[in-house]
């Protein structure tokens, strides 16, 4: 089952993006904040991230850039509700960024796109 690392610090859009993503099939791991993203990821490496911006203890950007140094290979979504930070070159070394909405179509899209593009990728080293 694929596995995605939830990191979102509001506790109602968690457990809704929770819901989703398991209704989609998906293994979901939640953290609160972007050092708690980074303990996840050393005890169990998901397929996927999504990552809030503006959280406590540590932002999405700076946990972003820890992630990437160390795991290349996990596709980061931005998930925000600021579309301003698409400007800052941090966000760039996102996968995907997208702005919170009430209809996560766009979200579970860009989670397929991304999943199917690491898996040929995947696959094509293997050949």
């Amino acid at each position: 089952m694929t596995t995605i690392l939830l990191v979102e610090d509001n506790k109602n859009q968690r457990l809704l993006y929770e819901q989703e993503l398991r209704l989609e099939n998906y293994e979901v791991i939640k953290a609160i904040d972007g050092k708690d993203a980074l303990k996840k990821i050393q005890e169990q490496s998901p397929d996927m991230i999504i990552m809030d911006i503006c959280m406590p203890k540590m932002g999405g950007l700076e946990a972003m850039g820890r992630v990437i140094s160390k795991h290349k290979g996990i596709p980061i979504i931005i998930h925000t509700a600021y579309s301003n930070y698409k400007e800052n070159f941090m966000s760039w070394a996102a996968d995907a960024y997208i702005v919170k909405s009430s209809d996560l179509s766009e979200l579970k899209n860009k989670i397929k796109e991304l999943l199917t593009k690491k898996f040929l990728v995947k696959n094509e080293d293997m050949n």
